[in-house]
């Protein structure tokens, strides 16, 4: 169907069900499962490539669920639609990621439109993916030691807005301080997997991941926590981990 918005005529717009039914789904060989439709902003190789980077013990976690990325996943009320190329006026509705059931399986569906280039791109697609491993599997009990005693030691910073919130309700010695903290355990170990995730694709500068609304967690105990998940979860072959504190000129 059409969006019948006279200013976005040419954009095919279906509904997320069509687009599961009319598009290929591939397999990599870790055995997560996506496709791409319509014009997006990455190209074959590098989106094989982006999937392929998440190592198989965390692909394993991701049974029944199908990563399919599109040019915008629009929100117009209760519904969702898939815009087949990228439109102004159906950008303003437009959501980063949209997970919905269909059948006994989970699809989400990436606006990858919405974002610049292909590291934007592969961070949204693996903070899904660290959320997806922390729901399921939970949090691991070494990487909850590691993080939980930086937090006693008085490490700055954190790893996103939603672990530095939780840490500073987690350690106000309220009635809820513990629910708080396994809230910031979970955020703080989904976080540190998508970064890892990230620098595992891509030469990541530790800058490109500064936010306005928190200060970000010292480079020396972000290290601490990659490492720890790096011995959870090796990298496939092919993909390398390795930390650099100056650029090679």
């Amino acid at each position: 169907m059409t969006t019948g918005m006279s200013e976005a005529a040419s954009t095919t717009t279906r509904n997320p069900a069509d687009v599961v039914r009319l598009t290929p789904v591939s397999q990599a060989a870790n055995g997560i499962c996506y496709a791409s439709s319509g014009e997006i902003a990455v190209n074959s190789f590098d989106l094989e490539r982006m999937v392929a980077a998440v190592p198989t013990r965390i692909a394993s976690a991701l049974e029944r669920k199908a990563y399919y990325f599109v040019p915008l996943t629009v929100s117009q009320g209760d519904e969702t639609l898939i815009a087949d190329r990228y439109d102004v006026a159906l950008s303003d509705n437009a959501v980063c990621h949209r997970n919905l059931n269909l059948g006994d399986s989970q699809c989400v569906f990436i606006s990858t439109r919405l974002m610049d280039d292909k590291f934007s791109v592969a961070f949204e697609f693996y903070i899904n993916v660290g959320h997806a491993l922390v729901e399921r599997a939970g949090v691991s009990r070494d990487f909850a030691e590691v993080a939980w005693a930086q937090v006693e030691a008085g490490v700055r910073g954190e790893t996103s807005l939603d672990a530095w919130e939780t840490r500073k309700l987690a350690t106000a010695n309220g009635p809820d301080a513990e629910r708080y903290k396994n809230e910031y355990l979970d955020a703080t170990f989904s976080d540190t997997i998508s970064i890892y995730l990230l620098s595992l694709y891509l030469d990541v500068d530790y800058h490109d991941l500064r936010e306005r609304d928190y200060p970000l967690l010292a480079p020396s105990a972000l290290a601490e926590r990659l490492r720890k998940v790096a011995e959870l979860f090796p990298p496939n072959a092919g993909f390398e981990f390795a930390i650099l504190y100056k650029r090679r000129t």
